[in-house]
């Protein structure tokens, strides 16, 4: 029941659904285009012209700031449907002048995970020219909801005018001419379309790689961050408890197999993303569930060499077990937050919920391992007391009466 409630927790902090905005238009004040789409966030919209004699993209975003030292950005992701591997143009106030300057970035994995400021450099693709200007002419300034506009004329490959990856998005502020990370909304997270540029629909690969992604985050958490757990510390403090008898094995051995069989399915989802999207690297989560996974592997595959208890390497077998059981959970709650990171989730509900439901699992590991002590050092006194013939077998005080 415990981890099915954090389930329905986690999938419902999760919008499987893209909400459009309600309006878009063809025309702006110097351009007339062919089609026109609301994007899913942002009260966005994107209108364009595709050429096909030619493969060139006439194309327009329309976004607003949401600060006066604030960016806008928008751009193409020739692989896959997300923000790293981005060829974008961001568009901000110039920190000299306070003018609009639109530079080219290129958005790498480094990047996202913040490790390097963006830093503006020639883009990779065909950008044949670029432009931007704020809704009021000239005369508009650079205010928390402004509206721009974003101008680019692109040459596409030819015949490959379906699942064209848009990317946008807005930031609070710049630093010098590096524009700082942006919000980490629900909102701001959900600011990619893959559209068709001939028929001027909207593929669903996107919603579907998302849902995806999505669910095995969703698997993981519960496998190897809920369930793998509760199923050390049920093998650590109820095989004590001598009048469960042998139930203990069969419970700890069930949770641990129904972990596992759900993190494996989690990891093949794992794998299934990362062939949908070459384009992005996530070493250390994917390190981290190959080790996991790898671990779990070996715990399981250990049971069928489980020697009987009266067998001499019963014992290293044991300490094998145990050694390799508590690598596996701590690496899979390790990777269960590395998760959430990669995903854009480190100051969610989500992760809230998780780390309250990890943190009583703790706090019930902690009063059981307190508990397991005082009965330890009770029966240790008692064993003292009973070699030193002060207590009988039946732990009453044995001595001489004096009338």
């Amino acid at each position: 029941m415990f981890p099915f409630f954090f389930f329905l927790l986690f999938l419902s902090s999760f919008p499987f659904t893209l909400v459009f905005s309600s309006h878009c238009t063809t025309s702006t004040s110097t351009k007339t285009f062919e089609k026109c789409m609301p994007l899913p966030s942002q009260d966005a919209s994107i209108s364009w012209t595709f050429h096909p004699h030619n493969a060139t993209l006439d194309i327009v975003f329309f976004g607003s700031f949401i600060s006066p030292s604030g960016w806008v950005g928008f751009g193409i992701n020739p692989t896959s449907p997300e923000m790293t591997g981005t060829r974008a143009l961001i568009a901000f106030p110039d920190p000299n002048s306070g003018q609009l300057v639109l530079l080219p970035y290129i958005i790498d994995p480094s990047v996202k995970l913040q490790k390097n400021p963006l830093l503006s450099r020639p883009l990779d693709i065909h950008l044949l020219t670029s432009s931007s200007t704020l809704y009021g002419g000239k005369m508009a300034t650079i205010h928390n909801g402004a509206t721009i506009q974003i101008y680019a004329t692109l040459k596409l490959v030819t015949n490959k005018t379906k699942n064209i990856h848009f990317v946008w998005n807005r930031g609070l502020y710049v630093q010098g001419y590096s524009p700082t990370i942006h919000p980490t909304t629900t909102n701001d997270l959900s600011s990619i379309a893959t559209i068709d540029v001939l028929s001027g629909s909207e593929a669903k690969y996107h919603n579907n790689f998302m849902t995806l992604k999505y669910i095995h985050g969703a698997i993981n958490a519960i496998s190897w961050g809920i369930i793998l757990p509760i199923g050390a510390v049920t093998a650590r403090y109820l095989r004590h408890v001598e009048s469960l008898g042998p139930a203990w094995f069969y419970a700890h051995a069930g949770i641990q197999l129904s972990g596992i069989l759900l993190g494996t399915v989690g990891f093949g989802f794992g794998i299934r993303l990362g062939q949908l999207s070459p384009g992005r690297v996530y070493g250390l989560h994917r390190k981290l569930g190959i080790a996991t996974f790898s671990l779990g592997m070996l715990q399981t595959l250990a049971l069928f060499f489980r020697p009987k208890t009266t067998n001499k390497f019963r014992r290293y077998w044991k300490s094998y077990h145990h050694f390799v059981g508590y690598a596996c959970v701590v690496l899979g709650v390790v990777n269960v937050f590395q998760g959430f990171e990669v995903m854009g989730e480190g100051k969610s509900y989500t992760k809230l919920a998780y780390c309250l439901c990890l943190s009583t699992l703790i706090g019930i590991s902690v009063a059981l391992e307190v508990n397991s002590w005082v009965v330890f050092c009770r029966k240790a006194k008692e064993d003292k007391l009973r070699r030193e013939g002060l207590i009988g077998s039946s732990g009453k005080f044995s001595g001489s009466s004096h009338g």
